[in-house]
């Protein structure tokens, strides 16, 4: 590779959907990893997994150039940088609000883990739950103690009802956690200078439910 690691433009000037396709790009090189490749180009990436060769060439060169002329790209190598780029170098800690079905089954997800997201702790503010653990062992807390753990918290998740969401995500904001993925159907409203990501199951199924009932017409 003819360059290290380097950031050509600040994080904002990066999309989205950038960012999006390094994380599929790095799950395909993890795939070729454990298989046991060693070199990829980028049409043979392309191919293997349905992705746009040309894409792929202009995504790496916002941050670089890590290719080899006549090799393509060394597997471990790109790996590592795609790693570096995404922050997943460093272990992130996360603490998830709302201990119900939805809360423990993320707290105990094990790809979460293997991709460097350690689940600290969980917070209800059900006094029953408070002092169990999930299955995997993550320790459930009451909502007064997430002013005193917020501390060991980068990223929050929001999974509690949604009557709730902004009272948490405001509660949050104030610790100083700069990061929240919302499992709610709200729509959060949060300073310019924290990030938020929404994932809503209902949504992506109506959509799917949408796309049968006019392919049943059709």
């Amino acid at each position: 590779m003819k360059s290290a690691h380097r950031r050509r433009t600040s994080s904002d000037q990066i999309s989205e959907l950038t960012t999006n396709r390094l994380s599929v790009y790095l799950r395909c090189l993890s795939e070729l990893d454990i298989a046991g490749v060693q070199t990829v180009s980028s049409q043979s990436l392309a191919e293997q997994f349905r992705l746009n060769a040309a894409q792929i060439r202009k995504d790496l060169a916002y941050f670089g150039e890590f290719g080899v002329r006549g090799v393509g790209y060394y597997v471990r190598d790109l790996k590592r940088h795609i790693r570096q780029i995404l922050g997943l170098d460093k272990s992130l800690r996360v603490g998830i609000i709302g201990a119900g079905n939805l809360g423990l089954a993320l707290a105990d997800y094990q790809g979460f883990k293997n991709e460097g997201f350690e689940i600290v702790a969980l917070f209800d503010a059900s006094v029953s739950k408070v002092g169990q653990q999930s299955k995997g062992g993550v320790p459930i807390y009451g909502m007064r103690d997430l002013k005193r753990l917020g501390k060991r918290v980068d990223i929050a998740v929001i999974a509690v009802p949604v009557t709730s969401a902004q009272v948490v995500a405001d509660h949050v904001v104030s610790l100083g956690i700069k990061a929240i993925l919302n499992f709610t159907p709200a729509s959060l409203t949060v300073p310019p200078n924290v990030k938020v990501k929404s994932v809503d199951f209902t949504v992506s199924l109506e959509s799917l439910s949408f796309y049968l009932a006019n392919e049943a017409e059709a």
